[in-house]
């Protein structure tokens, strides 16, 4: 007689899969503050684009900032310019994540008022 041979996954392969999907459930864990981050100093950014000068841009941004916790960034650390009458205001900046090791996770982000 045939026996029948029974298919799936074998327990190493759960091991493996487990680890895999922990390991990304703590870089994610690591990564979800800087976005929320992110979007705070854009929502800070937007605000201050209500200014008139870049020293009052820079102040407003920095009281926003103070309110939402954001460290990343600060007002000296803004490019303010001008498109046609409007006053835009733009960021860039580096978020790194210690993985282990050596190994760090380099998050670019940039972003500008609207």
């Amino acid at each position: 007689m045939m026996k029948n041979r029974q298919r799936g996954i074998s327990f190493i392969g759960i091991l493996f899969v487990g680890g895999v999907l922990a390991f990304a459930g703590v870089i994610a864990a690591q990564v979800f503050p800087t976005l929320v981050e992110f979007q705070a100093i854009t929502k800070a950014a937007n605000k201050a684009a209500e200014g008139s000068t870049v020293p009052e841009v820079r102040m407003i941004f920095d009281k926003a900032a103070a309110i939402d916790d954001i460290k990343s960034i600060g007002g000296k650390d803004l490019e303010v310019g001008k498109e046609g009458d409007k006053v835009i205001v733009s960021f860039a900046y580096n978020k790194e994540i210690h993985i282990g090791g050596p190994a760090y996770l380099l998050l670019k982000y940039s972003g500008r008022s609207k």
